[in-house]
């Protein structure tokens, strides 16, 4: 019998020995060399925390506020496709982990359940993120459908205007089910001539002119605030509060989709500070632990999104593994609150931690 997991990389282990060998690259893998995956993790490393002492935290409070809803930690579901290649639920057990935990979970746009059958299966707070198809039309049904289903919020993906080279994929030509929220909309029965369809797929349906002058588009045919993902500089930053962005989610999308760019908490504090306070800024990738997590807000963070870590609960245990794992995070920031002299995440200020650049300035010193 398997142990029980003691850290969410325990469930990774757990997701390689359920999953075939192909969905579990599927759901781990990178983009090319796979640099920029291993150093989102890596990153966090390299940053310390200076902890307080001596200070009263008998009571530590982690609720935040993200766009007006209250969650019980600064911690949403990051969007991940395909969550019936992990469990046979889909994304309906991964909405009713995050309903228990109180906290948002961002449904993807290829996911394996319909956004009509999430939204019915629990009363989780959902967002849910958009690529835009060059059939405009299809993309405007879908942001109407998830409006008319009480989704809060359109995460709209600005990185991908075509598929990120993941070659475990095309060696393991991976073949994927049928994308159940354009079913009827767009055919995705497409045969790539070689390796996995999911690039032939992609970059067939995809729109690859959709551009900081679209938004205005997009903003005019819903209601919903649209939060603006993938974006890793202070210039793209300025552009996203120009066009009238909600929100900011500083992603490279796990690694999967440009090999080399810097892993997503190594850029985090130049968006903040591009911001100024104006919109709430977000941060995915390489989030594997409490410790994560406080060093993000310490940067500027408001929350943080998880994907693997969810994806691996849910291969694991189902939705007893998505809730268990985001408890792990839950738990693991409390002590680490606990621990810096934090008593609420407001509290959690740039003082807490040290980056690299802040220890060669101290050095200079």
């Amino acid at each position: 019998m398997a142990e029980e997991p003691v850290n969410v990389n325990g469930f990774r282990e757990l997701a390689r020995q359920t999953l075939p060998k192909m969905y579990y690259d599927f759901f781990t893998g990178g983009a090319e060399d796979q640099y920029t995956l291993k150093e989102n993790e890596e990153a966090f490393h390299r940053i310390t925390i200076q902890p307080r002492i001596l200070v009263d935290t008998s009571s530590i409070d982690l609720s935040t506020m993200v766009l007006g809803y209250s969650i019980s930690m600064p911690v949403m579901i990051a969007p991940t496709s395909r969550h019936k290649l992990a469990n046979p639920s889909g994304e309906i057990a991964t909405a009713r982990a995050a309903s228990t935990c109180n906290t948002i979970m961002v449904l993807s746009i290829s996911s394996t359940c319909t956004l009509e059958e999430v939204a019915a299966c629990c009363n989780a707070v959902r967002f849910f993120q958009l690529c835009v198809y060059k059939r405009r039309d299809i993309t405007a049904k879908l942001v109407q459908r998830a409006e008319n289903n009480g989704y809060k919020a359109i995460v709209l993906t600005g990185d991908s205007p075509r598929h990120g080279g993941r070659e475990a994929d095309i060696k393991n030509k991976i073949i994927i089910p049928e994308l159940k929220n354009v079913e009827g909309l767009l055919s995705t029965k497409i045969v790539a001539d070689k390796g996995s369809n999911l690039d032939a797929l992609a970059n067939q349906t995809r729109d690859p002119s959709f551009s900081w002058e679209d938004i205005g588009w997009l903003k005019s045919i819903t209601k919903l605030p649209i939060l603006i993902k993938g974006l890793l500089t202070h210039e793209d930053a300025l552009k996203a509060l120009e066009v009238g962005a909600a929100g900011i989610i500083v992603s490279n999308h796990g690694g999967r989709q440009l090999d080399y760019c810097p892993p997503t908490i190594s850029v985090l504090e130049e968006v903040v500070r591009a911001v100024g306070g104006k919109v709430p800024v977000f941060l995915d990738g390489g989030v594997r632990q409490g410790t994560d997590i406080f060093k993000a807000m310490a940067l500027g963070a408001q929350a943080v999104l998880v994907g693997r870590p969810v994806l691996y609960g849910l291969a694991a245990k189902g939705e007893n593994g998505v809730r268990r794992v985001l408890e792990m995070l839950k738990e693991e920031l409390e002590l680490t609150m606990a621990l810096s002299g934090c008593s609420n995440v407001k509290e959690i200020t740039r003082s807490h931690v040290r980056t690299k650049h802040d220890r060669q300035l101290l050095s200079l010193l």
